[in-house]
Parts: structure tokens; sequence; C-alpha cells
């Protein structure tokens, strides 16, 4: 469990500077440069998240379980994780309708995924992770429409050809949720999330 909780300290730490202290993050770019802030941002989240996963894969080699998890969550699950994957392509898609509006889709999709976790699992070990990350998807978005709010961006908008653009990212995170929750889970987690 300690290797979960400092994977989870640095990982969501390091991604964490920008919602707790922008000025200081924007300060250490200038002073070192954007590769190098970049470098050791990237080798401290992937020391983070190699721990947090070996963390957690140790931690269920013996639960603790902390409640009984309800019937059908399963299934409201899968449903919010469907949305999650359409938030995170959304997130990459040029000019679609559900970035124009949302404005943060990752964050939103981090918060979505994490929650859906959360109704399903019911250890001490998931509390802790996707309950984290839940916590830092909340902050973090606060953050960003914080930072929106005092130095307000360019309006994002959907483009002309904006309808097809949301319907790809739609389509493309429904085919990636539908490859992730039929195969890539249980072959990268262990675990069928759909039987």
């Amino acid at each position: 469990m300690l290797e979960l909780i400092l994977g989870l300290v640095l990982f969501l730490g390091v991604h964490s500077v920008r919602i707790v202290a922008n000025d200081w993050r924007s300060a250490q770019i200038q002073q070192r440069g954007e590769k190098a802030w970049k470098l050791g941002y990237t080798a401290l989240s992937l020391l983070g998240f190699g721990l947090l996963v070996w963390g957690y894969g140790q931690a269920q080699q013996s639960p603790q379980f902390l409640w009984v998890t309800p019937k059908g969550m399963n299934h409201l699950a899968a449903l919010l994780t469907l949305i999650a994957f359409v938030l995170l392509v959304a997130a990459y898609v040029p000019r679609n309708a559900i970035k124009a509006k949302l404005r943060h889709p990752m964050v939103l999709g981090v918060k979505v995924w994490a929650l859906a976790h959360l109704l399903s699992n019911n250890s001490l070990a998931d509390l802790l992770l996707f309950g984290s990350f839940l916590v830092w998807a909340v902050l973090s978005f606060r953050a960003a429409r914080q930072r929106d709010r005092a130095h307000p961006p360019a309006p994002l908008t959907a483009s002309p050809s904006g309808t097809a653009l949301t319907a790809l990212t739609v389509l493309i995170g429904a085919l990636a949720w539908a490859g992730f929750a039929f195969w890539g889970h249980a072959a990268l987690i262990g675990v069928r999330p759909l039987g």
C-alpha cells in the first residue's frame, strides 16, 4: 500500500503544480527552459505512475474490502467510462463541439472515469486510487476555469465541419471504449468489466 500512496503523491503531485503553484511553474519554465521542465515533469510522472500501478497491483493481492458494491454498478460504470472515453478523445480532435463547449474535456473525462471506478469497486486500494484521481480532477478543473476567467482564452468554436468532427469524436471514443472494455481491460488489468 505504501508504494501506491507514494506513486499517487508523486504522480498527482507533479500534475498538481499548475493547480497550487502556477506562478512558480511559469518561473521555473522561464528559468530552466521548457525542455528541461518537460523532461523533469515526464520523468517524475513516469516514476509515480509506475509506483502507483505496482502498488495497486500489490494491494489487490490481498484486498481490504470496505463495502458491498450495489447491484448494477458495473453497468453504470460501463456507461460512465464510455462518456469518459468520448471526453478524452474530444481533447484531441480539433474543432469539435464537445471541446468548444466544455473547454477542458480531458479533466472532465478523468473525473467521470474515477467516479465510475469508485462506484463499481470497493477496496481500500480502489478508494485511494480512484478517490485521489477524482479529487485531483475536481481541483484541476476548478483551477483551469479560474485561469480561463482571469485570462480569457480565445473562444473555442466548432468549425463549419464541426458536426462531422463531433460525430467523429464520439465514434472514435465509442470504438476505443469498446476495444478497451471488451479486450484491453482484461489484457492490461486482468479484470473483464463486461463479463
